[in-house]
């Protein structure tokens, strides 16, 4: 017998060859997604009693040919007036209220289009010549035969099937043989399958074993190699599972099963699991950040009914917590045909917010629960914290209360109790409170010096967000400030009220730095004389922390202010204390040699504690230090 495919048109099979699905390698998952809901519908029929026979092997079949690939199932199969119901009429009665659509559409809104119509199955003509179906109903009958090559002609005839369900081979065309490679069906099979609920299987594999029949020398079983069926899935993955009945090593190994190349463990999960008011199942897990942003090769999952959709999760998951790994599986985020691009609804706001809130519950638990467990953690995690302060208000307000700032001690402090212990001694004149910060300890060890000999603390702020986080907290905290520690002399950074009269006036302060002026690039730095105490240090290195805060941004991406600042050249302050007794020295020797030695000196001694002094400079100080010392 035959018949013609239900389309008003002859254009049907080119736009879905050309349109249907952006990458073509997706015609594997929805075959085998037809496949498994074959079986599944089975079962469905089993537990309602509506069906007794026995279900046998589930197991679906991928099986690889020279010329074709076949799917093959042993679920509900098709009676042949179900074949010309479902397959020959192109989603139902909605074809031609495509075509009209598809109309002065463009490829892209064709993507788009196309996702409200059933044509899942038709998606193994974008890489075949010719698609074959053979398939036996659960209720008897005849088997059927179904073939097309393409056009608008089909045929359909009785089959040969002797046992209930459905195979779908493809003749794969020329222009797709890749796809007639193993190594590339394992890929796509592992890529889109490796969750889904009944077992799949893809030829053989050779795997170790313990054989108890054949023993070592030291009476223990001897590995041996055997041939198994290769089955490519695990239908009952993690986050299907009940929690109560899951142990923290089972959490692990599942992400280790998940990304098999990480080799550092979680620092803790969550077990996602809401039926209202949308369905959300799936487990997040927060990775060993570390202190810097790295690009995201592990990327959290999305899958829909255990069926793979898309690792580019925008839209449900907020941006900052793009840093976790794992599993979301949702059947109510709304999907175009391809699975492959989320469509923005209500549904997936909701999810997003969901999330967040499970998140910043998790991260609350462990900060109350176990302080010291969280602090050892806490430089893992602040880099996903502090992403996430910096963008979500919400986030932000139930952050506050657990981010904990370290100081130049290595301890950890709450930000209500580093308030409280730097308030009396760092609020300067004008009333506010300067938390001052160190993004390279060990090179600015003289500047974090010179601050603890006044009394004051310092944080530890290195993580690359820093910038931008003390941006966040200066519009939160009132009457504060950030500055880091070589922005300034110490006495400058914290003000008072009181200030340290000079020894020299101002002509001496004019003449001294015309002369320093003649000892540096003037393109590169800037001098400064300032009435400091006789024990600070004769000449300091310092960079305006505005101007270094913008350029640092831009240079990590930031706003169009930060764009601005950072196209302008480096700039450093070179301070001189003109109460050092060296300076003083320096100003009062006649011989303007021996001056421009004891000045260079000084300021190479700067230079050199910021590690600026290099090259044929660095040389020179050197030849000049072991002069002095002859």
């Amino acid at each position: 017998m035959k018949g013609q495919i239900n389309v008003n048109t002859e254009n049907i099979f080119p736009i879905i060859k050309k349109f249907l699905y952006s990458d073509h390698e997706i015609f594997l998952r929805e075959i085998v997604s037809n496949a498994v809901d074959a079986t599944q519908k089975l079962r469905t029929l089993v537990s309602l009693g509506q069906y007794n026979e026995p279900m046998g092997d589930e197991t679906i079949d991928v099986i690889l040919d020279k010329k074709t690939l076949s799917i093959i199932d042993r679920g509900i199969g098709m009676t042949k007036e179900e074949v010309e119901r479902y397959i020959t009429n192109i989603a139902l009665s909605g074809a031609e209220e495509f075509i009209a659509k598809f109309k002065g559409k463009n490829a892209e809104e064709m993507a788009n289009l196309i996702g409200h119509f059933g044509l899942g199955f038709f998606s193994a003509f974008m890489v075949s010549d010719k698609v074959e179906i053979d398939t036996l109903s659960y209720q008897g009958g005849e088997a059927v035969h179904w073939s097309c090559d393409g056009s608008q002609e089909y045929e359909i005839d009785k089959g040969d099937r002797k046992e209930r369900g459905t195979k779908i081979t493809m003749h794969i065309s020329k222009e797709s043989k890749e796809f007639l490679e193993e190594s590339k069906i394992l890929e796509l099979l592992r890529k889109y399958c490796r969750f889904m609920p009944v077992n799949i299987r893809f030829g053989k594999e050779k795997v170790w074993t313990d054989d108890p029949e054949k023993k070592d020398k030291d009476g223990n079983p001897e590995r041996v190699q055997k041939e198994q069926d290769r089955i490519i899935n695990n239908a009952n993955p993690l986050w299907k599972q009940k929690t109560a009945d899951l142990t923290d090593e089972d959490y692990n190994k599942f992400y280790r099963e998940l990304y098999p190349m990480n080799f550092d463990e979680p620092l803790f999960h969550i077990h996602l699991n809401v039926d209202y008011p949308f369905n959300l199942t799936g487990i997040l897990y927060f990775p060993k950040i570390h202190k810097h942003l790295e690009p995201v090769r592990e990327k959290i999952q999305l899958y829909c009914n255990q069926v793979f959709v898309t690792d580019s999760v925008e839209g449900i998951v907020p941006e900052y917590m793009m840093l976790l790994r794992g599993v979301i599986d949702s059947p109510d985020i709304p999907l175009n045909v391809s699975r492959s691009y989320l469509q923005s609804d209500a549904n997936v706001k909701k999810i997003a917010s969901h999330i967040s809130k499970k998140v910043a519950d998790k991260l609350e638990e462990i900060s109350r629960n176990n302080k010291e467990e969280f602090e050892k953690k806490f430089e893992d995690l602040r880099v996903f914290i502090e992403y996430g302060m910096i963008a979500d208000e919400k986030f932000y307000e139930r952050m506050e209360k657990i981010f904990l700032f370290r100081n130049t001690e290595n301890q950890y402090f709450s930000m209500e109790d580093y308030r409280k212990k730097i308030e009396p001694l760092q609020t300067d004149k004008d009333k506010q409170i300067i938390y001052l910060y160190a993004s390279e300890p060990d090179k600015q060890y003289s500047y974090i010096q010179s601050a603890k000999d006044k009394g004051y603390d310092v944080l530890v702020m290195d993580g690359i967000l820093d910038n931008h986080l003390v941006n966040t907290l200066e519009q939160k905290l009132k009457n504060t400030r950030f500055v880091r520690i070589d922005s300034d002399v110490i006495e400058n950074l914290i003000k008072k009220e009181t200030e340290i009269p000079s020894k020299l006036s101002k002509e001496e302060c004019d003449t001294l730095k015309t002369i320093v002026e003649g000892l540096i690039d003037k393109q590169l730095f800037s001098v400064q004389t300032e009435s400091l105490e006789e024990t600070a240090k004769p000449m300091t290195i310092t960079q305006n922390e505005y101007m270094r805060r913008m350029k640092e941004m831009y240079e990590m991406g930031g706003s169009p202010m930060a764009s601005f600042y950072g196209n302008m050249p480096l700039n450093y302050n070179l301070v001189v204390n003109v109460n050092h007794p060296l300076i003083s020295q320096a100003l009062n020797t006649k011989d303007t040699e021996a001056q421009a030695n004891i000045l260079s000196q000084l300021k190479d001694l700067a230079l050199l504690s910021q590690g600026l002094l290099k090259g044929k400079d660095l040389d020179t100080f050197i030849d000049r230090s072991v002069g002095i010392i002859k």
